[in-house]
């Protein structure tokens, strides 16, 4: 395969390409699999294998349903919106079943969710640790932790989390705000 005739195409492109050259469907697997298999772990707490087996759904539905992909939008919501809704699918059948959730040692992200005031910011850095955020998480609701993972940890703006979730941007801007505060509030219980 010629991976050179893809590797200066968007993702718009490539998604008219996959049409009539099923070879183009593989760059944009390679294009986001790594970062849509973190996603999944982050919102769920699945197992690598779990969240495998989940990616791999997704992506099959995604190749099913690209002749009707809007490419006005943004591929990579379209794309993060199936994973997420089949994500939350599983996640919600499973949801007793679960462990951890995933974030390894990416605090950093979720530290700038408390970094709208200075001051919160240095107790993010001096108190949070991994293991706290991953409990603070865990005490969140599903559509908290969501819209916090997107935007701190997978860096979407407010209109990719808008075309993910379905939900208009002010929405999220609301949900986001409102997630920060609860967030806080947490990191406040857990440093007393």
């Amino acid at each position: 395969m010629n991976t050179d005739l893809y590797i200066d195409k968007t993702d718009e492109e490539l998604t008219q390409m996959v049409l009539t050259d099923a070879q183009a469907f593989v760059q944009l697997i390679r294009r986001y699999e790594s970062r849509l298999l973190a996603y999944i772990r982050r919102i769920s707490g699945f197992s690598i294998e779990d969240a495998e087996d989940i990616l791999q759904e997704s992506f099959m539905d995604a190749y099913r349903n690209i002749a009707t992909f809007n490419s006005s939008l943004k591929f990579s919501s379209w794309i993060y919106r199936i994973v997420h809704n089949r994500t939350i699918s599983v996640y919600r059948k499973r949801r007793k079943e679960m462990g951890d959730f995933s974030i390894d040692d990416e605090n950093e992200g979720l530290s700038r969710i408390l970094s709208a005031r200075d001051d919160t910011s240095k107790l993010a850095d001096q108190f949070l640790t991994t293991e706290l955020i991953k409990k603070i998480l865990r005490n969140l609701s599903e559509r908290d932790r969501t819209v916090l993972i997107l935007a701190y940890m997978e860096e979407k703006t407010y209109d990719e989390i808008s075309d993910i979730l379905r939900v208009p941007a002010g929405t999220v801007a609301t949900w986001i705000r409102r997630a920060k505060i609860k967030f806080k509030k947490e990191m406040d219980k857990e440093k007393t």
